[in-house]
Parts: C-alpha cells; structure tokens; sequence
C-alpha cells in the first residue's frame, strides 16, 4: 500500500480508507475483543452475572462511610461470579469511587498501573482507616 496525502490505496480495492475511518475500525475490533466475539462463552456468561457498576455501592468519604462494607461487596463479586477475573472488577473500579477517592484512585492508578483485586483492596484500608478502627 502506498500513502496517498490522507487516503491510503489498497491493492485489493480502490474504495479509500481515511485515517480516521482506520482508527474507527482498530477502536471497534477492540471493543468487540473485550465484550464481544473473541471472549469465551465463560467470559461471557460471567459478565452477563456481574451487576452494571452504576448499581455497585460508590465509595465517597462524605459523612459516615464504611469502606470495609463497599469493599466487602467486591469481595462477595467474587464468590456470587466465581469465573470472573480481576480485570474486569479492577477495571471498573473508576465508577465506584466519587469525589476524593475518585481523584485518589486515579493518581494511585497512575502512579501503581494496573494491580490486581488484592493490592487494590489494600489501599483504601491503608489510606481512610484511623486509630480507632478496627478490622
């Protein structure tokens, strides 16, 4: 294939693909690799068990909050959908914290990349825990 200013030639056709049409279509191969034909009917049926994060408790240090409850219930996410892998608890972590966290999260995501259930779950125990909780 020879580029041709914005359009590329294909050999095989001459219908032209403009850049941004290609990066339309790598974005839709992707989507359809995380959620569609290329997921085990597993992966598949595991996600259709776990709940939308809208319904997920939110984790918002705003008046009382307990954040072994919100971080019990990703635990119990585990158990209720054995299948389901980290990935898809970690990565819908953004939409459960709001406010503080929320920004907390983000600048640990980037500093720590991506982690696993586990280490994720230690961080806000070590970070919104006092004195005077107990385990």
């Amino acid at each position: 294939m020879k580029p041709q200013g914005h359009v590329m030639e294909s050999p095989s056709h001459k219908d032209d693909i403009k850049p941004d049409a290609m990066l339309m279509n790598k974005a839709r191969s992707l989507s359809q690799y995380q959620y569609g034909d290329n997921m085990s009917y597993s992966e598949k049926e595991a996600l259709k068990k776990l709940p939308e994060s809208s319904s997920w408790p939110k984790f918002a240090v705003t008046g009382e909050y307990d954040h072994m409850e919100f971080l019990d219930y990703i635990d119990g996410l585990f158990i209720d959908v054995p299948s389901i892998t980290n990935y898809w608890i970690t990565a819908r972590l953004n939409t459960a914290f709001k406010g503080p966290p929320n920004i907390w999260y983000t600048e640990m995501k980037e500093i720590h990349g991506r982690r696993n259930w586990p280490w994720w779950k230690g961080q806000p125990i070590q970070k919104y825990s006092n004195g005077t909780w107990i385990w």
